[in-house]
């Protein structure tokens, strides 16, 4: 049986993997994204949150854990005014943010990387493609204004710290979004009709993941 492994601690992405019915385990990487960025010193937020989700998805697939499994690991950074924001951390750079944020728009990327650790040998059965590769799904968020009360409500909850750009858009911060233009998906930080591609890239059918019937 295919055994996908998701190489993330993010709650959304495996709700939303376990919401569109597709069999996986969770094994954290501990990737230092600051010294990844760093040693390849990438600045362009599209090519850093592929550069993250590769750097993820191969430190898991190097573990015993990960062989014979699919690997896949992601990353998401918000672009807002040429500038690449990741998780703010702290209530006052999150309070900053939102604040330029607030009846403006930026784009989210999140990078997928897919690693097939299945076995290549054909004499030994293998069905494995040996394929490792990756893509990046973008869609331009729009804002509501938000007051500055608002936006310290919000920041109060906690849910801002600890996403790409201060919010999310399947929990509270849902509230203070106008549109989306592109993969909604792609916002929640794991695009599905993108692992579907890639998938499909390592001869994989997003259907051979789905619960037996």
């Amino acid at each position: 049986m295919l055994h996908l492994i998701l190489a993330s601690q993010s709650p959304a992405r495996t709700k939303l993997l376990a919401e569109a019915g597709i069999r996986h385990t969770v094994l954290v990487s501990d990737v230092d994204e600051a010294a990844v960025q760093e040693r390849y010193g990438v600045t362009d937020p599209h090519d850093t949150a592929l550069l993250l989700a590769r750097a993820k998805a191969e430190a898991v697939a190097s573990l015993p854990e990960a062989e014979g499994a699919l690997v896949l690991g992601c990353d998401s950074v918000f672009e807002f005014d040429g500038e690449a924001h990741g998780k703010p951390y702290t209530a006052d750079v999150a309070r900053e943010r939102m604040l330029r944020m607030s009846g403006s728009a930026g784009v989210l990327h999140t990078g997928h990387w897919l690693v097939d650790c299945r076995d290549t040998d054909d004499a030994g059965g293998g069905r494995g493609s040996g394929a490792t590769l990756g893509a990046v799904a973008s869609a331009e968020v729009s804002f509501l204004d938000m007051a500055p009360e608002e936006i310290d409500a919000y920041i109060a909850t906690g849910e801002p710290l600890h996403c790409a750009g201060s919010f999310t858009i399947d929990g509270l911060g849902g509230a203070f979004i106008r549109k989306v233009d592109g993969d909604p998906h792609a916002v929640v930080g794991l695009s599905v009709s993108t692992l579907r591609g890639l998938l499909a890239a390592a001869n994989v059918r997003i259907t051979d993941l789905w619960p037996p019937r």
